[in-house]
């Protein structure tokens, strides 16, 4: 199979798909979670972005806490970013927390605080992909659409054998036609929803990556990946390179009052958007800038490994005790300093920012005092 083809359903998929997944999820599936037997698009859409690329496990608290600050997309829209982000911090992908406060912000502007009732009209959305969008459209409103996030495409690829790999786009436009074919005309709205919830479920707990669980599953009558006696060989997937590992230093400058000198990230890249300590990748012009400083104390802290996506980094903080009392001017010229990106804060401010999770623990231990600096 190639290109945008979708591929060929055998009438036994086409017509028993879709009611065992639904009888399946009623019977199995995943029934207590806080974001379950609501049509509200709001708290289903709050979960539906935090459960991209997250587990449930780490999202139950987040998604209370959230729901708990901001209850309705008014008082999020109302929310300045850095509340947003200082609630996200920890749970990553921050780009995922300024679509959701923007997306917020264009549902009360310019729908009158309402979410629209299709999935078309959600995809237009900021931050609302095809995937969730439908699910939105589908719990919420009823309709007849297929969700397709990376566990159903998992789910598809092996039901269906399909070698083509499931991140070309061509691949996923296939993938959508069929998996809207699966879904019958007469498909209610209590059924979408089963059916929605259902195969989430099935791919999260049943048709895992590395050990699915074949014996338990209720389309495996209808798998040709599992009548191949290796279901695990699909999806298949192009190689991936190999995992970058870099080495950041992280010199936060303290002013004499306490007050610590930190920076926005930019827009786009790791940590986008949050407050942090200047970045330096070569620690090595840092300390050339030390030892031209004398009046300047440096306390080097153990440095630790902080491990992101596609990504492996190697910490290294640093505190910069710098002379100066100006309670308005920047951090002094030192190797990272941006002075209209950043700003002086209190420590107690600087923990209510938006921070990567690394830094906010490392800001939290100097709080509380609890580890020792290491001397060079």
């Amino acid at each position: 199979m190639t290109g945008d083809a979708p591929p060929t359903v055998s009438a036994a998929l086409r017509t028993g798909f879709f009611p065992s997944v639904v009888a399946w999820q009623r019977r199995s599936g995943r029934h207590g979670l806080p974001w379950q037997g609501t049509r509200d698009p709001y708290s289903v859409w709050l979960s539906e972005v935090m459960l991209q690329q997250t587990q449930v496990r780490t999202v139950l608290g987040y998604y209370e806490r959230f729901l708990r600050r901001f209850p309705d997309v008014h008082a999020l829209a109302a929310a300045t970013l850095d509340e947003v982000l200082a609630l996200w911090s920890g749970l990553g992908y921050y780009r995922r927390a300024r679509h959701l406060h923007a997306c917020a912000q264009t549902v009360v502007a310019q729908h009158g605080g309402r979410f629209p009732t299709s999935a078309a009209a959600l995809a237009t959305l900021p931050g609302i992909g095809a995937s969730t969008a439908a699910a939105i459209a589908a719990f919420c409103f009823g309709e007849r659409c297929s969700i397709l996030d990376g566990n159903v495409r998992r789910v598809l690829a092996r039901v269906l054998a399909d070698d083509r790999d499931p991140a070309h786009p061509a691949t996923q436009r296939a993938w959508w036609t069929t998996a809207q074919a699966l879904i019958p005309d007469d498909a209610t709205a209590a059924e979408m929803a089963a059916y929605t919830q259902g195969l989430m479920d099935l791919g999260a707990t049943v048709c895992t990556r590395t050990r699915p669980r074949c014996d338990v599953c209720p389309v495996a009558a209808l798998c040709a990946g599992q009548a191949s006696g290796a279901p695990t060989a699909w999806p298949r997937r192009s190689p991936r390179g190999a995992r970058r590992r870099e080495a950041w230093c992280l010199p936060l400058y303290v002013r004499s009052d306490g007050a610590w000198w930190l920076q926005r990230r930019p827009d786009r890249g790791i940590w986008a958007g949050l407050w942090a300590p200047p970045v330096l990748a070569q620690v090595e012009v840092l300390e050339d800038w030390l030892c031209a400083q004398p009046a300047l104390a440096a306390e080097w802290w153990p440095a630790f490994d902080h491990t992101l996506t596609h990504r492996d980094l190697r910490l290294q903080p640093l505190l910069c005790r710098v002379p100066t009392d100006s309670a308005a001017g920047p951090a002094p010229a030192a190797p990272g300093v941006v002075a209209d990106q950043g700003a002086w804060w209190s420590p107690s401010a600087a923990l209510s920012l938006g921070l990567p999770a690394p830094v906010r623990a490392w800001l939290q231990t100097l709080v509380s005092g609890s580890r020792t600096s290491n001397s060079r």
